[in-house]
């Protein structure tokens, strides 16, 4: 009798495992060297945003200095933008706390596209210089770029 549930009790547990094996986790995808500010910290303006929108502002005001890096080819560098951070954090103090948002990229999908494509490269460990190039091949198209600076590679 108990040769007969052997397999029977080895099915179950393969089943449990698999099920628990496929349950969601609550643990972002982004490595922890990914700093993301909190929902917290973000302007009254993205209530009703769309994830993405309102995790590339999460990333801006964690990252700044890491996106003043790349260009922005929206054509905000009409409106004074020197790179894709311009497009989220209008003044910030000397700390690091923003002090002023910009709503530009709330309405904008070629600059949360852009630090969408930061945000990727980095996870998978692309180098500043790297991301830079792949940021300007891909969104150049679109308009003028911000004069940029290009990082150290």
């Amino acid at each position: 009798m108990m040769r007969k549930l052997l397999p029977l009790v080895g099915l179950v547990v393969v089943g449990i495992l698999i099920l628990v094996w496929r349950l969601p986790t609550n643990q972002s995808s982004m490595p922890d060297s990914m700093v993301m500010a909190p929902e917290s910290q973000l302007p009254a303006f993205l209530n009703g945003a769309t994830t993405n929108t309102r995790d590339a502002y999460r990333f801006a005001i964690a990252n700044h200095n890491e996106l003043e890096k790349y260009p922005c080819t929206c054509g905000c560098k009409y409106m004074e933008h020197m790179s894709n951070a311009d497009c989220y954090v209008k003044t910030s103090a000397p700390d690091g706390t923003v002090t002023a948002f910009d709503q530009h990229a709330s309405a904008c999908g070629i600059c949360v596209d852009i630090t969408l494509d930061v945000m990727r490269l980095m996870r998978e460990g692309q180098k500043p210089i790297d991301i830079r190039a792949y940021i300007d091949k891909t969104y150049s198209k679109y308009g003028p770029s911000t004069d940029t600076p290009l990082p150290s590679a």
